[in-house]
This record gives structure tokens, sequence and C-alpha cells, in this order.
């Protein structure tokens, strides 16, 4: 009987796992210098303490990274280096918050980032990380909300539609009370799903839908080379076309719960099938790619599926050229047409266009003229402010106009150095002014036309060249070879390691494929391939096997500038995109003044 009465007896919840309810959880947030985690380099810590929904402790204190902290970190953060001068040390402070810590769930928004940092300050120290159970409230708020709730899953978002007590302000302690509350309203949230428990907010968190048990079996007998995989549904049509290292690891992540992505979640309910396509290198797969995504435009493939999308900016073939976006390449560049792009949008091109134009006013009117037209007015607006030679007036200096078009022609060409002096200066007088987001839209101008100016002419030098053979070293000690051809992969090759490389090399080269000289201002293949190819190039340790032509770029197109204008708007896009009206008036001339 004994027997009998323990095996119907009903466990409690405890029995079953720790309850939410009496979990202790320590919510942490960080403000950083920014760079990697493994340089530590964290300025202050803020953690909450709670049990029960109720506060029982509190951690903050500034930390002296040891390193400068950028200017568009403290303008974003109010943390300066004389802020945090005199602050500990993390040597001092981490033990202490390790220990405020201990036996805790450790919970963070976007935890990957604030924990990744925490990672890296213990291996800084030579300290054990502690192994603490972790809760991202970012993937939580993702599970559990949807999408006609919340826009997006930022923190200001989440702390607005929950109506916390406090507001998220980019100071860690703040912050981290705003994702404490953000938290409990999580948590009552995922009861509705039965979570009850740690053991339950786990599996909550790390699901995985039937649709991906299910099929797992798709991912059988995947080769584990680099390639190209495409899932097919049950017509056998593509559904999405992806590329991979080793394509059967790749495969597998889509059926766990690192899979988070909806459109790939409903995806793998739809498929039926995976088919593998074996390539020699990682380059190859990618052009593999690319190639089978523009030619079969698979639903679930978001990126590189309409290349005819992209715009270029056109200096026109005419009586009186002007500047036009334009979809395409016309076979015009030999009556005087010249290209800049492509670009990824209208918007961009239409920036580089104030850019050039702002330089170089040429008439703006889309109609058509004659060389020497007949008209007597003083013609438009922009002709009567002096922005306009007015070429649609029969007082037209023709010398004058024709000079601009040069001009513009040498810009667009590799020369952007007038461009370049012309938009400088336009951004030092609106600084001047203190109209500093004025400045910062002018400088992205210029940054739009730089950039087009440096890939235009990067393209156009690998479309010139009739062929190009590259090696690359592998870590096995053998080669990895590519043969491209007016900028398409014409043949790639694999060489093991002591294998003698040159007659490898030269088969290859034999059996590539052939490819035919495009038009002028075109690449043979897709924008996207050759400019993958590029990447190669440029990537460590490519060896130059042999070239039918110098590999070279116009010595102004901007690369330098370029450079340094992407330093810029990096930093100050480095975590979440700020407004300028957050940016203090001596941080905002200092991001002028960098580029001016």
């Amino acid at each position: 009987m004994p027997n009998s009465v323990r095996l119907n007896q009903q466990l409690s919840i405890t029995d079953l796992g720790t309850r939410l309810r009496d979990a202790t959880f320590v919510v942490v947030d960080l403000e950083t210098t920014g760079g990697a985690p493994a340089q530590a380099g964290i300025t202050e810590f803020g953690a909450v303490k709670v049990r029960s929904g109720q506060v029982i402790g509190e951690f903050a204190t500034l930390v002296n990274p040891e390193i400068p902290i950028p200017s568009f970190i403290a303008a974003l953060t109010g943390i300066t280096n004389s802020l945090v001068a005199q602050a500990p040390r993390l040597g001092a402070v981490l033990p202490t918050f390790l220990e405020f810590a201990r036996g805790s769930v450790l919970v963070a928004h976007n935890a990957p980032y604030d924990i990744g940092f925490l990672k890296g300050a213990c291996a800084k120290l030579e300290q054990e990380w502690p192994g603490n159970h972790v809760i991202d409230t970012a993937r939580l708020a993702r599970l559990t909300l949807q999408r006609d709730e919340v826009a997006n899953c930022k923190l200001a978002t989440l702390a607005a539609y929950f109506r916390t007590d406090i507001a998220p302000t980019h100071r860690a302690f703040d912050d981290a009370r705003a994702t404490a509350d953000v938290l409990h309203r999580l948590l009552e949230r995922v009861g509705d799903f039965g979570v009850e428990t740690l053991e339950d907010l786990a599996a909550f968190s790390s699901r995985v839908s039937p649709a991906q048990r299910t099929n797992r079996k798709l991912a059988a007998g995947l080769p584990d080379a680099p390639g190209v995989y495409i899932f097919r549904d049950p017509k056998g049509e593509a559904l999405y076309i992806g590329t991979s290292k080793n394509i059967r690891k790749r495969v597998r992540t889509y059926f766990t719960a690192s899979e988070t992505r909806r459109r790939m979640t409903q995806m793998i309910t739809i498929a039926t099938s995976v088919d593998p396509i074996v390539c020699a290198t990682v380059l190859e797969a990618r052009v593999r790619e690319l190639r089978l995504i523009a030619a079969n435009r698979p639903r679930y493939n978001q990126r590189s599926k309409r290349p005819e999308r992209q715009t270029w900016l056109k200096l026109t073939a005419e009586a009186a050229p002007r500047l036009a976006i334009v979809r395409e390449i016309r076979d015009d560049t030999e009556v005087g047409a010249c290209y800049l792009g492509p670009f990824r949008s209208s918007a961009a091109a239409q920036e580089a266009s104030d850019a050039l134009q702002y330089a170089f006013p040429l008439r703006v009117c889309t109609k058509k003229l004659a060389r020497n037209p007949r008209s007597t007015t003083a013609g438009c607006a922009l002709a009567e402010l002096g922005k306009c030679l007015a070429p649609c007036t029969a007082a037209v200096d023709h010398l004058a106009y024709d000079d601009l078009v040069a001009q513009v022609r040498s810009a667009m060409s590799g020369a952007v150095g007038p461009v370049t002096a012309a938009v400088q200066v336009r951004m030092r007088y609106l600084a001047e002014q203190s109209r500093f987001e004025d400045a910062a839209l002018w400088r992205d101008r210029l940054a739009h036309f730089v950039q087009a100016s440096v890939r235009t002419h990067r393209l156009m030098m690998l479309a010139r060249i009739e062929q190009v053979v590259a090696a690359k070293a592998t870590p096995p000690g053998g080669w990895e070879v590519h043969c491209i051809r007016y900028g398409a992969l014409a043949g790639a090759v694999t060489i093991d390691p002591g294998v003698e490389p040159l007659p490898v090399v030269d088969a290859m080269i034999s059996a590539a494929d052939h490819i035919t000289a495009p038009a002028p201002s075109k690449v043979a293949g897709l924008t996207e391939e050759a400019e993958a190819i590029l990447a190669w190039l440029d990537s460590d340790a490519v060896r130059l096997v042999r070239s039918s032509a110098a590999l070279a770029l116009p010595i102004g197109c901007g690369g330098a500038l370029l450079a340094q204008l992407g330093q810029v708007r990096g930093e100050i896009r480095a975590r979440e995109p700020v407004d300028y009206q957050w940016l203090t008036a001596t941080a905002r001339r200092n991001i002028v003044s960098r580029i001016a």
C-alpha cells in the first residue's frame, strides 16, 4: 500500500522546477566604448536584482575603461573621459558585480551584447565566467508580441508600449530598471503559454516548431562541403536559395531553435526537399547563389532577387546634357553619355546627384532642348538666380555650358576633388551657422557620391580586364584559384596540399567559361557577382597569378575620402540610429569638422 500511495501522489509545481515567482533575476545593462567584447571597454554597470516582482538589490557604478571614449559614444550616453577619470577600474568592479549576481538568472536586452562584454571582461581579467542562465528580453518579446502590437523590439519601443515607470536613457542603471519592468510584463504574457517555471521559460525561449521537428529529415544526407542549397516546394519550384561553407551544417540550423525568422519558419512548413550543389570554393558558391536567385526569384529570398531595381546616375547625351536617374545602361557612351553606379536605391542616386549638381549647376529641367534655341525669354527661376546657364534660351553661352558638362564628365570619370571641395565649403558655412543637421545632410550626399565613384571604378576596373587569375592559400596548405573574365567568374578550383599547382591552374583556365566582353560601363555578369569577386580579391593572402591588364583605379576617384566618411557615419550608427537632437552642439560640430 505505501508504494501505491506514492505512485498516485500528485507532484507539486515545485517538484517540476523553479517557479518564476521564486527565481532571482539580475537585470543588467552596460555602457561601453564600443568595439569588440574582448577589449571589454565598459564605462558603466547598472543592475537591478528582483524576486517575486520586487526589487531586492541595486548595483550601479561608472567604470574607468582605461581607453578613450569615442566622441559619438560620449554624445549619446553623456559619459565622458573626464567623468570616468576617477571611477574604479574594471578589475575592482567586475568581482563585486559577479558576487552581486551569484546564483541568479541574468537578464539583459539584446543579451548577446551585454553578456558578450561581461564574458570578455572575465577573459581579460582571467576570471572564470560563472555560467549564469541568461534571458534575453528582446528575444522573449519577439516570441511573445505580435507585429501589430509593436513596430520593433527595441527597449525604448517596449518601454513605451508597456508604459514602464522608467524610460531608457542610454545610461546603464535607467536602462536596467526599464528592462526589469519590461521583463515583468513579458513574464505575465508567457503565463498565457503555460510558462510557470524557469525550465518552462528556457524551453519557451528556445522552442522549435512542429514543422521544424518534422522536416529535420530534409538535412539528412547533405554533403559536408561548400556550395548552394535550394529548398523546394512539392511542385519542385525553388522556395529559398542559400549558400554555406558546409551545406549540411547550415541546412540543419533551419530545424533548430537558432532559426527565429518567421518567414523561414513558414518556408520550412512548405518545403519538401533540399537540393545541394557542391562547389569548389566558397566564392563559386556565392556566385552560383546570386545567379540562381536572379534566375528563379524564390519568394522567400529577400535580397538579390531583382537586380533590375538598381539605378544609375547618368549624364545624358543630348544638345544640353543634364543629370538623370535611370534603370539601365544604354549603348550611348560613345556619343557622350556617362554613368555612375549602380546605386542600391533611387534615394541614394538622388543624394549623389544633389552633390554633383551643387558643384556643377547643370540644367534640371527634363524637356528636350535644341542646340540653338530661339527663345528670347530670361529662362527659369534658377537662371534668374544665376544657378543655371539657361541653355533653353538663345542667349546661352555654349562654350561655358560645354565646359560645365566636361567638368561633370571628369568628376564622374574619377576626379571627385571639385565636388568634394564645393560640398565641404557648404558644410563649413552651415557649421559656422550652427546648422549641424543640414551640414550632416550634405555630408551624407557627399558620401553617396564618393561611394558611387569608388564603386563604379572598381567595377569598371574588373569589367575591362579580359582575364584575371588569382589564388588564395587554404589553411591545410592548399590553394583555391579563380579565373575571372570581364568581371564574371569563369572558373574555380581547389588544389589539395602537396599537389603541383600550375598544371591544375592551366587545366582550370582551359576549361573556364567563355565570357563575351560587355558594353562600356557594364560588367559581364551581375553587379553583385562582380562585387563578391572584388571582396574576395581584397581579402588577405590573395595572390595574383596572371592578369591580362593592370588592376588600377583613377587616383582621384575618392577612396581615401570614402574611408574617412565611412568611419564618421559608422561611428554615429554604431549602436542605434541617433537623432541629431540628442547630440550636443560640440559633438555635432566635431562630426562636421572631421571631414570638412
